[in-house]
């Protein structure tokens, strides 16, 4: 088992891997043993990281506005010189929304949605295509949503963006599977971190959405660390155009 789901010398980086799921994953990835970089706003990504590694894990911060193209490019590079040149597993997790219903929501913020939420998925994935293709390997999981199936509410933006993921990843993997490099997506359900503690405080919508999933909770950063360490791995190397719900039962229900 460890040579299919150990991550023993791997290399992977993270995007907004200092916190929320982008955390659970990197996580996931150390305890499995990668070496990784985690690419984030947050100016504090190097204490974070530092913090990560204290048990011995190799874990780097990068800090970068990922929805500049020129900041994504130079931290995609540093991130590189870190792991040595080499890129085997990168994970595209950094995201925004904004619930504002569409009536009330301004084409900037739809533009400064589809930027980081997609723009920038396709960009790193080039990046680390090129890599990946050429050395005959890889791994690229992007980070969808329950509204790469569903519309939800409220959500116009951040829906088209994960809708556009499901698909992004479904036409990278015909491109590069026969290249050894598999390209897959994760679509988390409704998660207990920061970016929904708006909904976790809302009295109506809270219940409502409690109700529907199936495994009686919300789910948490440790329900992220097995689902990233198989499509990581030697585990799923014959598993790629797929956008796999982590969500409890929700979209079943």
């Amino acid at each position: 088992m460890d040579s299919l789901f150990g991550l023993t010398g791997r290399k992977a980086i993270v995007t907004g891997g200092g916190r929320n799921l982008g955390r659970g994953i990197a996580e996931g990835l150390l305890q499995a043993g990668a070496e990784v970089v985690l690419l984030d706003v947050s100016s504090d990504i190097a204490e974070t990281a530092r913090r990560m590694g204290e048990g011995g894990a190799k874990v780097h911060g990068v800090q970068a506005d990922l929805s500049d193209r020129e900041q994504l490019r130079r931290a995609f590079g540093q991130a590189l010189e870190l792991l040595g040149g080499r890129v085997d597993i990168l994970f595209n997790n950094a995201g925004i929304h904004d619930r504002r219903a569409c009536l009330e929501l301004p084409v900037e913020s739809w533009d400064r949605v589809l930027e980081l939420n997609l723009n920038a998925v396709y960009q790193l994935c080039q990046l680390a295509g090129r890599k990946m293709v050429a050395q005959g390997s890889g791994k690229i999981v992007n980070t969808g949503s329950m509204l790469s199936f569903i519309g939800g509410y409220n959500a116009t933006a951040y829906a088209a963006s994960k809708g556009a993921i499901a698909q992004l990843t479904k036409s990278l993997s015909n491109e590069w599977a026969v290249h050894g490099v598999q390209v897959n997506a994760i679509a988390p359900g409704y998660m207990d971190t920061a970016m929904n503690a708006d909904l976790k405080n809302d009295p109506v919508r809270y219940p409502q959405v409690s109700a529907r999933i199936p495994a009686g909770r919300w789910g948490t950063l440790e329900d992220l660390h097995g689902i990233a360490v198989f499509l990581s791995s030697r585990a799923s190397d014959y598993v790629t155009g797929t956008i796999i719900p982590v969500d409890g039962g929700y979209l079943a229900r």
